[in-house]
């Protein structure tokens, strides 16, 4: 509208929306150089069998399921495990063919939490100088692109924190949510306190860190941290059928959509309210949503083109 875009002038007003949809989009695809745009390299069995995380790429490469695994220690999140995944969620928001990202843990649990026997180790000064906490956030908050988290067996403490983190969570019947870190004498420090409250209430959010007691699937479905509840041996094709979804549909529109919800995180309403209409008008600058649109009004399926 006039008010919005600062001017009556329609050329002006078609001319601003093209500016701001290029900068939206900058904002939301960083660029990079051309060699950062190729997929994350395979692993050799013997790799695969060292390293503490697992690319398995499905539906024309445009699904990449990243797998924990430290399944002996029910994937704790050790220095190397938090640095590993780090780094492959940033190759991931690099790679222009991954549209949707699964996060999963093998073996019997999701993460049991964060490696007690080496955070133990760890002095006061260890503690504030170890940035592994702060790169898993800016690794997960960089990722513009949908993060769907496939929970099973334990999700507590750090694992609990990395599951919040996702944009979706799909949880298996048997999967336990929980903030135990009060029961060994310290808090959440990846964001329990501050997620889990946005999800599930104050009063539950106290009630679970104060006592350190864990919740069912049911329950958190029942609380809304979760999304879904399905039995284990339907966990990864929920997740990935669900992906599928996603993918098919305009990468630039799915952004856009990411980014208007979670500012309702992050926002004051009238705030959150500013950017959804941002995000919205900025459609009418793409391709995809008039392909989207004559679709629907030609009743056929839409052909998008990230455009």
């Amino acid at each position: 509208n006039a008010e919005y875009m600062g001017t009556s002038d329609p050329a002006k007003m078609a001319h601003t929306s093209q500016v701001r949809i290029r900068k939206i989009s900058e904002h939301l695809f960083p660029s990079a150089s051309p060699e950062h745009y190729g997929p994350v390299p395979s692993l050799t069995s013997a790799e695969a069998q060292e390293t503490m995380v697992l690319v398995e790429r499905i539906n024309n490469g445009t699904i990449a399921i990243v797998y924990l695994n430290r399944p002996k220690s029910l994937n704790a999140l050790c220095d190397a495990l938090v640095n590993q995944l780090s780094t492959t969620l940033e190759a991931l928001q690099r790679d222009r063919q991954v549209r949707v990202v699964v996060l999963a843990g093998k073996g019997r649990a999701f993460a049991a939490g964060a490696d007690i026997k080496e955070m133990d180790r760890s002095s006061f000064t260890d503690m504030l100088t170890n940035e592994k906490f702060d790169a898993i956030e800016r690794a997960m908050s960089v990722l513009k692109k949908p993060l769907i988290g496939a929970v099973h067996g334990f999700a507590l403490g750090g694992g609990c924190e990395v599951a919040m983190m996702c944009d979706i969570i799909i949880a298996s019947e048997d999967a336990k949510f929980g903030q135990p870190e009060i029961k060994i004498g310290t808090i959440p420090g990846l964001g329990g306190t501050q997620r889990l409250t946005r999800a599930v209430g104050k009063s539950k959010a106290m009630e679970m860190v104060l006592t350190g007691e864990q919740i069912s699937a049911q329950e958190a479905l029942q609380f809304q941290l979760v999304s879904t509840v399905v039995p284990a041996d339907k966990l990864m094709e929920t997740a990935t059928k669900m992906a599928e979804k996603i993918a098919a549909l305009s990468k630039p529109v799915v952004a856009f959509a990411k980014d208007a919800v979670n500012g309702a995180y992050e926002m004051s309403l009238r705030e959150g309210l500013r950017n959804e209409k941002r995000m919205f008008i900025s459609t009418f600058a793409l391709d995809d949503r008039k392909e989207g649109m004559t679709a629907f009004a030609s009743k056929r399926k839409p052909i998008f083109r990230d455009q």
